[in-house]
């Protein structure tokens, strides 16, 4: 489903962010990207959503190089791919309803299905009851929630997650982590980056470890070796 066929990106400031990567992910997988602050964990999931573009390689998704694709055909390679972030990136003046349908009125929904499948979601990520309050009247774990619920409302793929509970207590961090195993358990590939190492040692999932730029682990069942 996702290959990077030696990926390499450095910036302006001649600061190399990822080194000729090769990675592989099947559909349906659940992988885990780790390492310290700096080592190119961002800049995979940046690149899989084409905010950036590699300096050198390629990489495909469902067979098709992403790096070629004209910007005018980017909002379709992004209904493939949900992306949750550390900082919930919410509509702070919609309510968590208007939050969710928003990605499906941007795709041309019609307001029948919009509701229908807002409802779906929000009974899924357990919001039902918060459906008509504002981002600031939600607690943290809540506004992960309904980033997540946005995030895989057009029915994605692939989902993407970069740190989503680095804001977040100990009990909503397992509650964000129960959500992406189950999103997971429906055929759904997620691709988690985080730097927790209880979460990666529980989750007991396949483990890419990065290092400066370049991948020196990838194990199935891994854990976190850094």
């Amino acid at each position: 489903m996702i290959l990077f066929e030696n990926v390499s990106k450095i910036y302006n400031n001649h600061h190399v962010a990822l080194e000729n990567i090769n990675l592989e992910i099947a559909q349906g997988e659940f992988v885990v990207i780790v390492g310290r602050s700096g080592a190119g964990k961002s800049t995979i999931l940046k690149l899989l959503i084409r905010e950036e573009k590699p300096s050198g390689g390629r990489i495909f998704v469902e067979n098709e190089d992403i790096t070629k694709i004209p910007d005018v055909e980017l909002p379709c390679l992004r209904r493939k791919i949900g992306a949750i972030f550390q900082d919930f990136r919410l509509l702070s003046t919609k309510t968590v309803y208007e939050n969710i349908a928003f990605a499906l009125e941007v795709a041309g929904r019609e307001p029948s299905e919009i509701k229908k499948y807002v409802k779906q979601v929000l009974d899924l990520v357990g919001l039902a009851d918060k459906a008509q309050n504002f981002p600031h009247e939600l607690s943290g774990g809540e506004k992960q929630k309904t980033a997540i619920a946005r995030a895989i409302i057009n029915g994605p793929e692939i989902l993407i997650a970069d740190e989503p509970t680095g804001n977040l207590d100990v009990y909503n961090t397992w509650d964000i982590v129960k959500l992406l195993n189950k999103i997971n358990q429906f055929g759904t590939t997620v691709i988690l980056a985080t730097h927790d190492r209880e979460i990666v040692n529980a989750l007991n999932k396949r483990v890419v470890t990065l290092e400066a730029g370049r991948i020196i682990r990838d194990e199935q069942n891994g854990k976190y070796l850094i």
